[in-house]
């Protein structure tokens, strides 16, 4: 049975496990490896999509990614990134964007850059039976305001930060992710709340961790200072399409023993 949030609150005996997902194959690994929940972050937009930062990911894009990570696992919560100027503007366009979330593609729950002004939106959306993970601390949303700059080290902002994390809460928020916050501060929050918080950059006292996937195997070119990678993927790539572009160069490929008359099997053609 897939998950549900009620599932994911419950399971804090272990710490929770989330990675970013952006396409079929990767969720399905990220599945077979155990992880707890999928994240269609905007930061596809960054990722995969070629921009400079996740403000111009539209809501289209992360439905078309999240109906593919939804189509391709059956275990781990889905969870699918509002983009920039997809909520906060119009509460029923805002509703819209979340509904065609769970409705169209699939996804479980929606994840919102949180602030002031998305505690009743939350409210209301967990009324219709949209569960919202709300994200506070480093909210790349507002580049344009904060940079990527720790958030919440001085008293006047932890103080903001541990106060929105308990509106949310008390608004029906199912979890909460801290992002580029004080250790302290994340450990403080999560003593504090009785719904799971998942770090980024925001040291181990929260209830889980979460990374951008493209990090974690070692695809990115530039990573944050708080992500690790646990492979070289990007390295793998670069010594495989060498090779196939050597060996075609050469005339080596396709070989003799690479050419078939046989039917071509339908997911092997292009």
């Amino acid at each position: 049975m897939p998950r549900t949030v009620r599932d994911f609150r419950a399971d804090t005996d272990e710490p929770l496990t989330m990675l970013t997902a952006y396409d079929a194959p990767t969720a399905a690994i990220c599945e077979a490896a155990g992880i707890d929940a999928l994240l269609v972050g905007d930061s596809v937009g960054n990722a995969a999509l070629g921009y400079d930062s996740t403000l111009p990911v539209t809501v289209e894009e992360i439905a078309s990614r999240t109906g593919a990570i939804s189509r391709a696992t059956e275990e781990p919560l889905v969870i699918a990134d509002l983009p920039f100027l997809s909520f906060g503007v119009e509460e029923a366009q805002s509703i819209r964007n979340a509904g065609r979330m769970v409705k169209e593609a699939g996804a479980n729950a929606v994840k919102i850059e949180s602030g002031s002004h998305t505690v009743s939106l939350t409210e209301r959306l967990v009324e219709l039976g949209i569960p919202v993970l709300a994200h506070l601390g480093l909210t790349p949303q507002r580049v344009n305001e904060l940079g990527y700059a720790q958030q919440g080290d001085s008293e006047e902002t932890a103080e903001r930060i541990a106060e929105l994390a308990c509106e949310h809460e008390r608004a029906g928020a199912f979890a909460l992710v801290l992002e580029h916050v004080p250790e302290d501060l994340a450990r403080e929050v999560t003593e504090e709340l009785s719904v799971p918080t998942i770090g980024i950059g925001a040291g181990p006292g929260t209830d889980g961790q979460v990374l951008v996937v493209d990090d974690v195997i070692g695809l990115s070119t530039r990573s944050p200072p708080f992500a690790e990678s646990f492979g070289d993927v990007r390295g793998e790539m670069e010594g495989a399409i060498g090779t196939f572009a050597e060996r075609v160069s050469e005339g080596a490929f396709p070989a003799e023993e690479d050419s078939s008359d046989a039917e071509v099997e339908d997911d092997a053609a292009l």
